[in-house]
């Protein structure tokens, strides 16, 4: 089947090259032409394990190609998949600007029967959108479908989600595009994946609804950890009890420094918003958005009273940048916004980051060192800060950090380490609602 995935970013490229794995052609369309040429050349634009092979595999077997060609791309194409971005507008609405301009192009190029597909995180009614800009645009009554195929890709492990997924939602506006978008996901049918196909937008809000629900876990199992604080109880054993409830699930009840990244922050904002426009208050989202900016702040009150109340002057090995470990992703990121606190309170931070020192080491910031190790970040500094679970980060030679830090002073924003053990080591230790 011949594919056009409209955009190049982290939807688009992961959806292109696995489509192709699937046994598709399909081509990837940006209308930045760098990064067109990048891709022609090998080069992935973004960190995700894996996806390098998938694209080097699937160009050289002639089924994965690269072009800024939009209006060739469409007109060769059964199936064309917008994947392009849907950032948050100043009024934590999703701006669709980019995905009116795809419709348009796609009305203008309309020569032939197509499946339209939006694949991107889109609000309840896009679908409809889609439809009339394409209608206003075509020169003809050729036929085509809209449909909506929300994708569920975890950034470090995007292949797997796509290749192995729980399930595929199908929202469509008739049988024919069912049965086509169907056939394009066959090959997942021999591990029984469940496909559900529903009408468009019941498929717009299954992504948002979901994404909110995750969120909530975070901020609640957040909301426990401060509980147990107070109570002087261990939040690990809280989730770990809970998690075993199978109508609760482990999934998600991590305490920590609240959720970033380019999906939950977004969507339950955006979500809200939704809501808002259509009468509706989702009070349980609100609250949810509402605990996790609050943890910020309360993760550096943790860290200000650790290290004995200012941190005016303290030096601060900062550990993790990215808002999940396996990810070059930056956007929203927890760890980001406690580095940033920390300048601003006075405190020098030395920062090491796997994937995002090499992003980041050209921004000059007053205070902000990018160390080359977990270990040079950590020669005379007051506190060691564990803000990204890095399996790196996981087995540190405490002999070696107690002989470089000028105090032992750990604090473990993502539980990673026991108390117990910690203490053992002669480690002064703080954990998150333990």
């Amino acid at each position: 089947m011949k594919i056009c995935v409209v955009g190049t970013g982290y939807v688009g490229l992961v959806t292109g090259a696995c489509f192709a794995e699937l046994g598709n052609a399909v081509t990837c369309v940006d209308k930045i032409s760098e990064k067109i040429e990048a891709l022609e050349r090998g080069q992935i634009p973004i960190y995700e394990p894996g996806l390098d092979d998938v694209v080097h595999r699937n160009v050289q077997a002639g089924r994965l190609a690269f072009t800024t060609d939009l209006e060739e791309s469409i007109r060769e194409a059964l199936v064309v998949i917008i994947a392009v971005g849907t950032p948050q507008g100043d009024d934590g609405r999703a701006d669709l600007s980019f995905v009116r301009a795809v419709a348009a192009s796609i009305g203008k190029n309309l020569d032939s029967y197509k499946v339209v597909v939006t694949k991107s995180t889109v609000p309840a009614g896009t679908g409809r959108m889609v439809r009339q800009v394409i209608e206003e645009n075509r020169t003809d009554e050729t036929p085509f479908s809209v449909a909506s195929n929300p994708e569920f890709l975890r950034e470090g492990s995007a292949i797997e989600d796509f290749m192995r997924p729980n399930r595929v939602v199908l929202g469509t506006e008739d049988e024919q595009s069912a049965a086509i978008l169907r056939d394009l996901y066959r090959p997942l049918y021999l591990i029984e994946t469940p496909i559900v196909v529903t009408d468009v937008v019941t498929a717009e809000v299954v992504k948002y609804a979901s994404n909110a629900f995750l969120a909530t876990k975070i901020s609640f199992i957040n909301e426990m950890a401060d509980l147990c604080e107070a109570v002087d109880a261990d939040v690990n054993v809280v989730a770990k009890s809970m998690g075993l409830d199978r109508r609760i699930g482990p999934k998600f009840l991590h305490a920590g420094p609240g959720y970033g990244g380019s999906c939950f922050p977004k969507d339950t904002r955006a979500v809200h918003e939704l809501a808002r426009d259509a009468g509706v208050d989702l009070r349980i989202v609100k609250a949810v958005i509402e605990v996790n900016d609050s943890r910020a702040p309360i993760m550096i009150e943790k860290i200000r009273g650790a290290v004995g109340g200012d941190l005016k002057g303290k030096k601060i090995a900062l550990l993790g940048l990215t808002f999940k470990p396996n990810t070059d992703d930056l956007r929203e990121s927890p760890a980001m916004a406690i580095r940033d606190r920390l300048l601003a309170a006075g405190a020098e931070v030395r920062a090491f980051d796997p994937v995002a020192n090499d992003i980041l080491k050209g921004e000059p910031i007053e205070g902000m060192t990018y160390s080359e190790d977990e270990y040079a970040a950590a020669e005379g500094a007051d506190a060691l800060v564990l803000a990204t679970e890095w399996n790196q980060f996981r087995s540190l030679d405490f002999v070696k950090m107690k002989e470089l830090l000028a105090k032992p002073l750990m604090i473990d924003l993502r539980n990673i380490y026991g108390p117990e053990r910690m203490r053992e080591l002669g480690f002064e230790y703080t954990g998150v609602g333990r």
